[in-house]
Protein backbone atom coordinates (compact mmCIF):
# COMPACT_ATOMS: atom_id res chain seq x y z
CA UNK A 1 0.00 0.00 0.00
CA UNK A 2 1.24 3.50 -0.94
CA UNK A 3 -0.02 6.86 0.84
CA UNK A 4 0.32 10.22 -1.05
CA UNK A 5 -0.48 13.50 -0.42
CA UNK A 6 -0.52 15.82 -3.69
CA UNK A 7 1.13 18.76 -2.53
CA UNK A 8 -1.06 20.67 -5.24
CA UNK A 9 -4.02 20.29 -4.38
CA UNK A 10 -3.33 18.66 -0.69
CA UNK A 11 -5.43 15.57 -2.23
CA UNK A 12 -4.51 12.29 -0.47
CA UNK A 13 -4.32 9.52 -2.37
CA UNK A 14 -3.93 5.82 -1.32
CA UNK A 15 -2.94 3.15 -3.87
CA UNK A 16 -3.60 -0.66 -3.31
CA UNK A 17 -2.65 -3.83 -4.49
CA UNK A 18 -5.30 -5.88 -6.67
CA UNK A 19 -7.56 -7.50 -4.03
CA UNK A 20 -6.68 -5.79 -0.99
CA UNK A 21 -8.62 -5.48 1.91
CA UNK A 22 -10.13 -2.29 1.96
CA UNK A 23 -10.88 -2.58 5.62
CA UNK A 24 -7.64 -3.38 6.46
CA UNK A 25 -6.39 -0.27 4.29
CA UNK A 26 -8.27 2.02 5.78
CA UNK A 27 -7.55 1.13 8.97
CA UNK A 28 -3.92 1.37 7.82
CA UNK A 29 -4.04 5.08 6.87
CA UNK A 30 -6.14 5.86 10.13
CA UNK A 31 -2.83 4.89 11.39
CA UNK A 32 -0.80 6.78 9.23
CA UNK A 33 -2.95 9.96 10.11
CA UNK A 34 -0.42 12.07 12.09
CA UNK A 35 2.24 11.67 8.84
CA UNK A 36 -0.81 12.97 6.74
CA UNK A 37 -1.53 15.80 8.78
CA UNK A 38 2.14 16.86 9.03
CA UNK A 39 2.61 16.49 5.08
CA UNK A 40 -0.50 19.01 4.75
CA UNK A 41 1.17 21.18 7.36
CA UNK A 42 4.20 21.47 4.83
CA UNK A 43 2.16 22.24 1.82
CA UNK A 44 3.24 25.09 -0.35
CA UNK A 45 0.87 28.20 0.37
CA UNK A 46 -0.99 29.54 -2.35
CA UNK A 47 1.23 32.45 -4.06
CA UNK A 48 -1.36 34.14 -6.70
CA UNK A 49 -0.03 35.49 -9.91
CA UNK A 50 -0.98 39.44 -9.11
CA UNK A 51 0.67 42.65 -10.28
CA UNK A 52 3.58 43.99 -7.92
CA UNK A 53 4.89 40.06 -7.04
CA UNK A 54 8.22 39.32 -7.86
CA UNK A 55 9.38 36.24 -9.45
CA UNK A 56 12.22 34.47 -10.36
CA UNK A 57 12.58 33.00 -13.83
CA UNK A 58 15.33 30.99 -15.26
CA UNK A 59 17.71 32.78 -12.57
CA UNK A 60 16.44 36.20 -13.05
CA UNK A 61 14.09 38.05 -10.43
CA UNK A 62 11.42 39.73 -12.80
CA UNK A 63 8.61 41.73 -11.23
CA UNK A 64 4.59 41.17 -12.62
CA UNK A 65 3.22 44.64 -14.25
CA UNK A 66 0.05 44.99 -15.84
CA UNK A 67 -0.51 47.22 -18.40
CA UNK A 68 -3.78 47.41 -19.66
CA UNK A 69 -3.13 49.84 -22.34
CA UNK A 70 -1.37 47.21 -24.38
CA UNK A 71 -2.32 43.12 -25.77
CA UNK A 72 -0.08 40.92 -25.12
CA UNK A 73 2.93 39.70 -22.36
CA UNK A 74 6.27 40.25 -23.02
CA UNK A 75 9.02 40.60 -20.99
CA UNK A 76 10.84 43.73 -20.80
CA UNK A 77 13.84 44.54 -18.82
CA UNK A 78 13.54 43.34 -15.51
CA UNK A 79 9.57 43.25 -15.97
CA UNK A 80 7.05 40.89 -17.38
CA UNK A 81 4.42 43.16 -18.65
CA UNK A 82 1.08 41.63 -18.81
CA UNK A 83 -1.53 43.73 -21.07
CA UNK A 84 -5.26 43.15 -21.73
CA UNK A 85 -7.98 42.85 -19.35
CA UNK A 86 -6.96 42.98 -15.47
CA UNK A 87 -9.49 40.25 -14.67
CA UNK A 88 -7.29 37.97 -16.73
CA UNK A 89 -3.76 39.04 -15.23
CA UNK A 90 -2.95 35.59 -13.65
CA UNK A 91 -3.93 33.48 -16.47
CA UNK A 92 -1.93 35.45 -19.16
CA UNK A 93 0.91 35.10 -16.59
CA UNK A 94 1.00 31.92 -16.17
CA UNK A 95 0.42 31.05 -19.99
CA UNK A 96 3.45 33.38 -20.76
CA UNK A 97 5.46 31.17 -17.88
CA UNK A 98 4.53 28.24 -19.09
CA UNK A 99 5.29 29.28 -22.60
CA UNK A 100 8.68 30.28 -21.58
CA UNK A 101 9.31 26.92 -20.10
CA UNK A 102 8.93 25.28 -22.96
CA UNK A 103 11.09 27.48 -25.12
CA UNK A 104 14.01 27.16 -22.82
CA UNK A 105 13.75 23.92 -22.15
CA UNK A 106 13.47 22.61 -25.62
CA UNK A 107 16.19 24.43 -26.37
CA UNK A 108 18.27 23.16 -23.34
CA UNK A 109 17.43 19.23 -24.07
CA UNK A 110 18.41 19.79 -27.93
CA UNK A 111 21.27 21.15 -27.43
CA UNK A 112 22.17 18.35 -24.79
CA UNK A 113 20.84 15.67 -26.82
CA UNK A 114 23.04 16.71 -29.67
CA UNK A 115 26.43 16.83 -27.27
CA UNK A 116 25.14 13.16 -26.24
CA UNK A 117 24.46 11.89 -30.23
CA UNK A 118 21.08 11.13 -29.35
CA UNK A 119 17.69 11.70 -30.45
CA UNK A 120 14.55 13.53 -28.99
CA UNK A 121 11.11 13.42 -30.43
CA UNK A 122 9.19 15.72 -28.37
CA UNK A 123 9.75 18.27 -26.10
CA UNK A 124 6.55 19.37 -23.65
CA UNK A 125 5.69 20.54 -20.43
CA UNK A 126 3.09 20.28 -17.87
CA UNK A 127 1.91 20.63 -14.34
CA UNK A 128 3.18 17.19 -13.57
CA UNK A 129 3.39 16.71 -9.67
CA UNK A 130 4.85 13.25 -8.85
CA UNK A 131 8.36 13.91 -10.96
CA UNK A 132 10.24 17.30 -12.38
CA UNK A 133 10.93 15.47 -15.58
CA UNK A 134 9.69 12.24 -17.65
CA UNK A 135 11.30 10.36 -21.01
CA UNK A 136 9.31 7.29 -22.74
CA UNK A 137 11.14 5.34 -24.74
CA UNK A 138 10.19 6.47 -28.31
CA UNK A 139 12.03 9.74 -27.59
CA UNK A 140 9.27 12.05 -25.58
CA UNK A 141 10.93 13.94 -23.04
CA UNK A 142 7.90 16.17 -20.75
CA UNK A 143 8.87 18.30 -17.81
CA UNK A 144 7.05 20.56 -15.43
CA UNK A 145 7.09 24.22 -16.38
CA UNK A 146 7.58 25.03 -12.95
CA UNK A 147 11.31 24.39 -13.39
CA UNK A 148 11.37 28.01 -15.13
CA UNK A 149 10.88 28.84 -11.32
CA UNK A 150 14.13 26.95 -10.19
CA UNK A 151 17.72 28.11 -10.39
CA UNK A 152 19.36 27.06 -13.78
CA UNK A 153 21.54 24.54 -12.30
CA UNK A 154 18.52 22.81 -10.92
CA UNK A 155 16.85 22.74 -14.97
CA UNK A 156 19.92 21.80 -16.51
CA UNK A 157 20.41 18.86 -14.14
CA UNK A 158 16.65 17.53 -14.71
CA UNK A 159 17.36 18.34 -18.12
CA UNK A 160 20.91 15.88 -18.16
CA UNK A 161 18.74 13.46 -16.44
CA UNK A 162 16.21 13.17 -19.19
CA UNK A 163 18.76 12.79 -22.19
CA UNK A 164 20.85 10.66 -19.90
CA UNK A 165 17.40 8.28 -20.44
CA UNK A 166 17.48 8.51 -24.01
CA UNK A 167 20.59 6.19 -24.01
CA UNK A 168 20.42 4.35 -20.15
CA UNK A 169 16.30 3.66 -19.53
CA UNK A 170 17.21 2.79 -16.10
CA UNK A 171 19.18 5.02 -12.92
CA UNK A 172 22.14 1.92 -13.11
CA UNK A 173 25.61 2.92 -12.91
CA UNK A 174 26.16 3.67 -16.48
CA UNK A 175 23.00 6.07 -16.25
CA UNK A 176 24.63 8.31 -13.72
CA UNK A 177 28.02 8.29 -14.99
CA UNK A 178 26.26 9.52 -18.45
CA UNK A 179 24.11 11.99 -16.49
CA UNK A 180 26.88 13.39 -14.42
CA UNK A 181 29.53 13.60 -17.82
CA UNK A 182 26.57 15.66 -19.23
CA UNK A 183 25.83 17.58 -16.53
CA UNK A 184 29.40 18.57 -15.56
CA UNK A 185 29.34 18.28 -12.26
CA UNK A 186 27.76 15.92 -9.64
CA UNK A 187 23.85 16.31 -9.55
CA UNK A 188 23.57 16.22 -5.92
CA UNK A 189 23.51 19.77 -5.54
CA UNK A 190 20.66 20.11 -7.84
CA UNK A 191 18.62 17.02 -6.18
CA UNK A 192 19.33 18.59 -2.19
CA UNK A 193 17.54 21.82 -3.28
CA UNK A 194 14.32 20.43 -5.15
CA UNK A 195 13.88 18.52 -1.74
CA UNK A 196 14.27 21.35 0.19
CA UNK A 197 12.30 23.73 -2.10
CA UNK A 198 10.71 22.19 -4.88
CA UNK A 199 7.29 21.92 -3.13
CA UNK A 200 7.33 25.66 -2.76
CA UNK A 201 7.05 25.83 -6.64
CA UNK A 202 3.40 24.22 -6.23
CA UNK A 203 2.19 27.20 -4.63
CA UNK A 204 2.77 29.48 -7.58
CA UNK A 205 -0.89 30.17 -9.43
CA UNK A 206 -2.43 27.56 -7.42
CA UNK A 207 -6.42 28.22 -7.25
Amino acid sequence: MRLRVDPHDGVVRLTLPRRASLRHAYAWVEEQRPWIEAQLLKRAPCLRLVPGMRLDVCGETLALVSDPERRGVRRQADEIRVGGDPDLFEIRALRWLKAEARRVLEAETRALAAEAGVTVRRVSVGDTRSRWGSCSADGDIRYSWRLILAPAFVRRSTVAHEVAHRVHMNHGPAFKALERQLLGESPSAARAWLRAHGAALHGYGRP
